[in-house]
């Protein structure tokens, strides 16, 4: 069993701990973007160039040779990439794909305007291959890839778009059972509502996703959810309505430091037994040490303004050039972080 097994056994059983809280890393925004996904390199090393696959990948196996995350989650080619050199061997992170490409994660396309217009369903990755390697398994072909990966919808309050989406995630459901392929559900919050005021997308997108799954069997079900953090009541709200449900948050923009610690905390403070943090890992100084210090804000050894001075002293002994000064690292500027 991965860390992550034991510990969705021990939330399920009702025998949750703080150390049970999981972390994940979200590394598959190249399927949202392109050239852009790992950032730029430091002036120094090249003018502020873009760095490479060949980096992304080098950050991905750093956090996996870490060994504090619970789940890595990266595209179907990265996969395969980092399975070549065996880096998941004997490791107790589990490896999870982005099973869907849906129009709303387009967004890092430079010059693209795909984010204006409601979601469309998309899949790229093909579920056999992913667990099996070859599009046509055979009864019990033993897994080489992964049996665990993320579906994303957006629901937007307009019939025709959501009900295409609930037409393809049925359609994966459908696979996946037969595949006995796992997944995670996530639901973004609206990307280009229609006629939908602000205040009612808390309420909105907790309905729209329990509504999605009131006609899905146990079997079928996701092993747990992935939302944005729309305040402690939403969360709240949805955490305490079905204990079956292990609700997860997910990390948005990149932010300050504090925003970062601020959003882990709070989550788990609502509800939330799980944080999948993609660009707040990617774009950090640091990402090893704000790893560290998410960790220990998790298990409730350090809250949130004693996690961003820990942060800022792993740099100064990394020697690394903070981007934003303490002060303003310290700031939650994320405005549902301060309740607004």
């Amino acid at each position: 069993m991965t860390r992550l097994d034991e510990k969705l056994a021990r939330i399920r059983a009702g025998q949750y701990t703080r150390q049970d809280f999981i972390i994940a890393d979200a590394k598959d925004g190249d399927m949202g973007s392109g050239i852009t996904v790992a950032g730029r390199r430091a002036k120094a090393d090249g003018m502020g160039a873009w760095k490479t696959r060949h980096d992304y990948l080098a950050q991905i196996k750093s956090v996996i040779a870490q060994d504090i995350v619970d789940i890595m989650l990266v595209s179907v080619s990265n996969l395969e990439s980092l399975h070549d050199e065996k880096v998941f061997a004997d490791s107790a992170i589990k490896p999870a794909i982005r099973a869907n490409d849906a129009t709303d994660i387009w967004g890092g396309v430079r010059g693209a305007s795909y984010k204006r217009y409601a979601s469309q369903p998309f899949r790229t990755a093909v579920l056999s291959r992913v667990m099996h390697g070859t599009a046509h398994p055979t009864p019990g072909q033993p897994v080489t890839g992964t049996d665990l990966g993320l579906y994303s919808m957006t629901f937007n309050n307009d019939l025709d778009r959501d009900m295409e989406s609930l037409n393809a995630f049925a359609a994966f459901r459908r696979e996946a059972a037969s595949l006995d392929f796992k997944y995670f559900l996530e639901v973004f919050n609206p990307n280009a509502p229609s006629d939908l005021d602000k205040k009612d997308i808390p309420a909105f997108v907790n309905d729209c996703l329990l509504r999605s799954l009131s006609g899905v069997s146990k079997a079928d079900r996701p092993q747990f959810l992935k939302i944005p953090f729309n305040g402690p009541a939403a969360m709240e709200e949805l955490a305490a309505f079905d204990s079956a449900l292990v609700v997860g948050v997910l990390g948005g923009g990149a932010g300050t430091t504090r925003d970062t610690f601020e959003l882990l905390y709070q989550a788990e403070k609502y509800g939330a037994r799980l944080a999948l943090f993609g660009r707040k890992i990617n774009f950090a100084d640091s990402p090893l040490a704000i790893v560290r210090c998410m960790r220990a804000v998790a298990d409730g050894a350090m809250k949130p303004a004693e996690a961003v001075r820990a942060y800022h002293g792993a740099l100064q002994t990394e020697g690394i050039v903070p981007t934003r000064s303490l002060d303003d690292d310290l700031e939650v500027t994320e405005a549902v972080l301060k309740g607004l």
